[in-house]
C-alpha cells in the first residue's frame, strides 16, 4: 500500500498516512476555505486503504483548530476508517490535545460521540 503525504500550511494539517505500517497521522490546523476539496484525495486514499487494511490501523489527531467544514470532512474520514475496522482490521484513534485547550478535548469527544467509536485522548507534553 502506498503513501499519502500532504505537508502543512497555513490553513492545511500535515497528513501522513502510511498503508503498510497502518499508522495514520493528522497534525496542525484545518480552516481551509474549500476543506471538502482538501479532503478530497484523503477520502480517496481512504477507500482504498480499506480494501486491503493493515492488521491495526492507528489513527493519530492532533488539531491546533479546525472549522465546522473541517469538522465535516474529517467524520467522513473517521466513517471511511470504521469500514476497515469492518475488514478486521484493530482501529485505534488517538487524539492529542494540549493540557490547557479543553475546546479541542471537546471536539474530539463529540467527534467520537457523533460516530459512535471510542478516541484514547492525550495530553500533548510540553
Amino acid at each position: 500500500m502506498n503513501v499519502l503525504k500532504i505537508e502543512a500550511r497555513p490553513k492545511t494539517p500535515y497528513v501522513h498516512f502510511d498503508g503498510e505500517s497502518g499508522r495514520m497521522v493528522f497534525r496542525g490546523m484545518s480552516c481551509a476555505e474549500n476543506s471538502p476539496e482538501f479532503y478530497r484525495s484523503i477520502l480517496s486514499w481512504v477507500e482504498n486503504y480499506a480494501l486491503r487494511p493493515s492488521p491495526q490501523t492507528v489513527i493519530e489527531m492532533q488539531f491546533k483548530y479546525f472549522n465546522t467544514s473541517s469538522a465535516k470532512c474529517l467524520l467522513d474520514v473517521l466513517n471511511r476508517f470504521l469500514r476497515v475496522r469492518d475488514m478486521g482490521s484493530l482501529l485505534v484513534v488517538n487524539w492529542f490535545y494540549e493540557d490547557d485547550d479543553e475546546q479541542m478535548l471537546e471536539a474530539g469527544e463529540h467527534l467520537s460521540e457523533i460516530i459512535g467509536y471510542p478516541f484514547q485522548y492525550t495530553i500533548l507534553q510540553a
